[in-house]
């Protein structure tokens, strides 16, 4: 039995070290997407994970696959293709290490994943079901999270969604908020930050959890405010916790994705209901994953930043 399976993009991200007297960045290379850095923290605080995707088969894509398996993560699901190239990220840091995206994916190996190569006994053997939008933003990607997300709903599994909002990505913008409207409508734990809701709906994180409950059917809401911290909420009631302070940012790469994978593994542990949990166990989930989304921002990375679980008690 496995606590979560997802779906989604493995890839690798380029992130500056430094960069020389004309401007161009020296970069390293780190495993990453979004599906991939959510599993690694909830594998890294106890739960059992599996991944549906797809890499290139080349030298990146092999070692992407050898790290979600170092990591513990189930890697049956993944597909390794000789026709495509695994799908890079070229990361942009400015001086507080927020992070800009340029992508090396027309098309990359995440987009080509196809409804039949989704491994649905992976989803057979889960409790909760995973995705974002980076597999919504082209075909044959989109046909097959559409299809993972009907099975897993059909199959009773929660539904889990991060609309990881690309820009980039994206035809245009209105083609992102459909498909983004689309994966809110499906889902019943949402994970989505207060510039994705003022992109959607031009209004407050607050408002923006509010309107996922009533109009949406979203049982809860984490609505992460970037250094701020969180805004949470369900129908027993909302708060909101601050980032711990102190802690000096290198790179935000993969935070929001190991704030929702944290916040996953210790709702989990609680063992309710999304809708039963009280304020006062929402205000702990979010906590543990506020400290260690945070910890996760001290070096490079997604997937390898994940902090150990004593670090991040050692704060909470």
């Amino acid at each position: 039995m496995k606590d979560v399976v997802a779906l989604g993009e493995l890839l690798i991200d380029f992130a500056p070290v430094s960069t020389d007297a004309a401007g161009y960045p020296t970069v390293t290379a780190q495993p990453g997407g979004a599906p991939g850095n959510f599993l690694a923290a909830l594998q890294k605080y106890g739960r059992s994970t599996a991944m549906i995707g797809k890499v290139g088969d080349d030298a990146f894509g092999r070692l992407l696959i050898g790290t979600v398996a170092e990591k513990g993560i189930d890697t049956k699901g993944i597909v390794c293709d000789p026709n495509v190239f695994t799908t890079l990220a070229f990361v942009t840091l400015d001086a507080t290490g927020n992070r800009e995206f340029s992508f090396a994916r027309k098309p990359g190996a995440d987009t080509c994943l196809t409804a039949d190569e989704v491994n649905t006994a992976l989803i057979d053997e889960a409790k909760v079901f995973h995705f974002g939008t980076l597999s919504l933003t082209g075909e044959p990607a989109r046909s097959a999270t559409q299809k993972a997300v009907a099975y897993a709903k059909e199959q009773g599994k929660l539904i889990s969604f991060d609309p990881n909002l690309r820009k980039p990505l994206w035809p245009t913008e209105e083609a992102a908020k459909e498909q983004i409207e689309w994966g809110l409508h499906q889902a019943d734990i949402v994970k989505i930050s207060d510039e994705e809701i003022e992109f959607l709906w031009g209004i407050s994180p607050e408002e923006g959890a509010q309107k996922l409950l009533k109009e949406y059917g979203v049982s809860l809401v984490y609505a992460t405010l970037g250094p701020k911290g969180c805004h949470f909420a369900n129908p027993n009631g909302c708060g909101e916790v601050p980032s711990p302070t102190g802690l000096h940012v290198i790179d935000t790469t993969g935070a929001g994705d190991i704030f929702g994978g944290s916040a996953m593994s210790q709702f989990l542990k609680v063992g309710k209901a999304p809708a039963a949990l009280t304020v006062e166990e929402m205000r702990a989930i979010t906590r543990f994953a506020c400290c260690a989304a945070s910890l996760s921002t001290q070096t490079h990375g997604g997937i390898n930043s994940v902090p150990e679980e004593a670090a991040v008690r050692a704060i909470v």
